[in-house]
């Protein structure tokens, strides 16, 4: 069994910036991580609104950059997936897929994953057109004609990353106007190959053994249309991942860690940030500032103790 004073776990921007936090502040930190590190960072194309960078910058440089910074204070990393917590007599016990981990504190920074649209065709086709990440199979699509299912900042941005690969972008949304920012929009209006479909939604993904279409409905008229595409991009929301932990910390009604303004949960010794938790607000910016101060909140913890 590993030992360790402050369990991260989830490698995103949260959980590498209390790692860093966690190992300055002179603490055994261990960051456990899935995948790679970076999580929803480092699928997107550009981050363009992190302080610090005059130019756009990518979300996997930023993410390896965090990483081989954690590493030099000292953080170890661990590549594997927590699949349970439980409290023990000297902290915590997390159950991961390679080795169990003992800690005083844990700090938990899982963050989300993709909702799916539930509609008919979905499941079947995914890998085969359908797609929650532009950058990862975006290229896939050169000079064809795709669609972009989403109204938010991550729908958007992916729909312009897209519009300088494939022929056409097709945004369907299913109110009338973007929730996205401004100068997303603004952006995207100024691509000549982008073609909208709002007050619409998806009513299936059609296709044998990848897509060839998408049914639309329009939701002002129920009129229905079929649009043509190769490829289907997915951003409709997200569902935090917090099935590992649910049954030691209190959720609210979406799955999400409650926590208190120092990120603290409803299990002394436990604090959660970044995107896992119930937060107005999910952004890199905000992650880090939500992993700098459960990490603090740890190290206080710690010192409570001693």
């Amino acid at each position: 069994m590993k030992q360790t004073e402050i369990l991260v776990v989830g490698a995103g921007p949260a959980g590498l910036t209390a790692g860093i936090y966690a190992a300055r502040s002179g603490h055994r930190a261990l960051v456990l991580e899935k995948s790679f590190a970076g999580g929803q960072m480092a699928l997107t194309s550009e981050v363009e609104n992190y302080p610090g960078f005059s130019e756009p910058v990518s979300g996997m440089l930023l993410a390896q950059t965090m990483e081989q910074q954690a590493i030099r204070f000292g953080c170890e990393m661990l590549n594997a997936e927590a699949t349970g917590i439980a409290a023990g007599s000297n902290g915590f016990e997390v159950s991961t897929t390679a080795d169990q981990v003992a800690a005083a504190t844990v700090i938990v920074c899982t963050g989300v994953k993709p909702k799916l649209l539930d509609v008919p065709g979905e499941k079947k086709l995914s890998g085969r057109g359908v797609s929650y990440c532009a950058v990862c199979d975006g290229p896939l699509f050169k000079g064809r004609e795709v669609a972009v299912v989403g109204g938010g900042d991550s729908a958007l941005d992916e729909a312009l990353y897209l519009s300088s690969i494939v022929a056409r972008v097709h945004i369907i949304h299913r109110r009338d106007e973007f929730r996205a920012c401004r100068f997303a929009q603004q952006r995207l209006r100024e691509r000549e190959n982008v073609t909208y479909h709002l007050s619409c939604v998806v009513e299936s993904i059609n296709g044998t053994q990848r897509i060839e279409s998408l049914t639309v409905r329009n939701l002002k008229d129920a009129s229905t249309f079929v649009v043509p595409v190769g490829g289907a991009f997915i951003y409709v929301g997200w569902l935090p991942n917090t099935g590992w932990c649910a049954s030691l910390l209190a959720l609210d009604e979406s799955g999400n860690v409650k926590t208190d303004d120092r990120l603290r949960t409803s299990a002394p010794g436990v604090f959660a940030a970044g995107d896992v938790r119930n937060t107005p607000l999910r952004q890199v910016a905000t992650a880090v500032g939500d992993g700098a101060l459960a990490a603090m909140s740890a190290h206080d913890f710690l010192v409570g103790k001693r």
